[in-house]
């Protein structure tokens, strides 16, 4: 078979069988081209993408300007390495700086080296400036978090299948309740060498567990209380995913540590970020942190185009509007249903909850119904189905969407 020549689904899934390392479940689709919510397969058939990436499509696929802009730099300079200097990173950082109210940025590639990055700031600035004893800083996470799978980040997760046989583990974390205050406030008072709170302002891949109303709001008080860092890992909730510029928005919160990925390239190119205020990002020096690919001109063009895009095309107020208007729907059908217990989230950031076991397949079988018709999602923690179209589904496009996710469901019904 030559390389160019047309797979079948089938093949394409069978090569990645052979060849591939089995580290995804991936739904039983091939996909093979795709423009703003629509993703179509080998064959040619047509989906609504209802899961962008895991939000990293929030600007719809291939979308035109930022495919121009990565176009443009790649046919100019691609790659110095930091051992360079060139004409566009500076640009971007203060563009990326400006956009989101901070002195400075440090920008990597993807999420998970993003929070690493924060985490390396977080404990340097806790020895260098907060004045905890070498070796001694301890970070506060929340149980049920995702904020990647390296060895470091997977140290204070919950998923067993995350961490089974991946060990020794990183020390220098304490794992509290999410959304719980008290338990906060409490591990803050008793420990002096707490540096840092380390949350996602909604749990995504825990079933997007939304914390209750002022919960981030007070998490921060307590944060400048105790002179903690608030660290948002907002790489799946920012850049307009839960109707607002930044999930923290909602509660006016201004992080400490702010840590974006995904859709701050549009899904077009890997591309991260840590901003902070000088005061924290100072203590950050040559040889201290780095990448050959961090802030390469590609990533830069690309992302500043993703993030011209967010604004001039108002995806933040589309992802609010249309997430009611979503919501609304799904709970009048939930009322009297047997097989979708809820749904919440904000924005077009959204979940439903399927009755049944965590361990039991209706909700891949559903997911598997969606497909068929005409509709692409997936399953998290067994039970959940995450909705996160492209923020550029118009209202038209939402509603036929809720009408296949309702007929579907309609299918799995016990009374039908």
């Amino acid at each position: 078979m030559a390389v160019l020549d047309q797979l079948t689904s089938q093949e394409a899934i069978d090569l990645e069988n052979k060849y591939g390392a089995h580290n995804y479940h991936p739904l039983p689709v091939v996909l093979s081209k795709g423009e703003g919510v629509h993703v179509w397969d080998v064959e040619g058939k047509q989906y609504y993408d209802f899961l962008s990436a895991y939000s990293a499509v929030n600007q719809g696929h291939c979308h035109p300007k930022i495919i121009a802009a990565m176009v443009a730099q790649a046919q100019t300079l691609t790659l110095t390495s930091r051992a360079f200097h060139n004409d566009i990173l500076g640009v971007f950082e203060a563009y990326v700086t400006k956009y989101f109210g901070f002195d400075k940025v440090l920008p990597m590639n993807t999420g998970a080296e993003a929070v690493e990055t924060a985490l390396k700031i977080c404990r340097k600035w806790a020895y260098e400036v907060k004045g905890i004893a070498n070796h001694e800083a301890e970070i506060i996470v929340c149980e049920n978090n995702f904020h990647g799978r390296t060895t470091t980040i997977i140290s204070f997760s919950n998923d067993p299948v995350a961490r089974k046989h991946f060990g020794p583990f990183t020390e220098g974390f304490i794992k509290i309740e999410y959304d719980n205050l008290q338990a906060l406030e409490t591990t803050l008072k008793s420990n002096p060498n707490v540096a840092g709170f380390l949350v996602e302002p909604i749990q995504g891949e825990a079933g997007v567990y939304v914390p209750s109303e002022g919960y981030l709001l007070q998490a921060k008080a307590l944060c400048v209380k105790y002179n903690v860092l608030f660290i948002a890992d907002e790489v799946q909730t920012g850049i307009g995913r839960t109707g607002k510029l930044l999930a923290v928005d909602h509660e006016n919160v201004k992080p400490d540590i702010l840590i974006l990925g995904k859709a701050l390239s549009g899904g077009a190119y890997p591309v991260s970020a840590v901003l902070a205020a000088n005061a924290v990002m100072n203590v950050i020096q040559p040889g201290n942190h780095g990448s050959t690919f961090g802030g390469n001109p590609v990533a830069a063009a690309v992302a500043m185009a993703a993030l011209e895009v967010i604004k001039d095309e108002d995806l933040a107020e589309n992802a609010e509007r249309l997430g009611q208007i979503f919501r609304s729907e799904l709970n009048g059908y939930i009322k009297n249903s047997s097989i979708a217990k809820l749904v919440r989230g904000k924005g077009l950031l959204n979940a439903i909850v399927i009755n049944d076991s965590e361990d039991s397949d209706t909700a891949w079988n559903i997911c598997l119904a969606l497909r068929d018709n005409g509709l692409l999602a997936k399953p998290t923690h067994g039970n959940i189905i995450r909705f996160a179209p492209p923020l550029v589904i118009n209202e038209k496009q939402l509603l036929d969407c809720v009408n296949i996710i309702i007929s579907t469901l309609k299918q799995f019904e016990t009374n039908s």
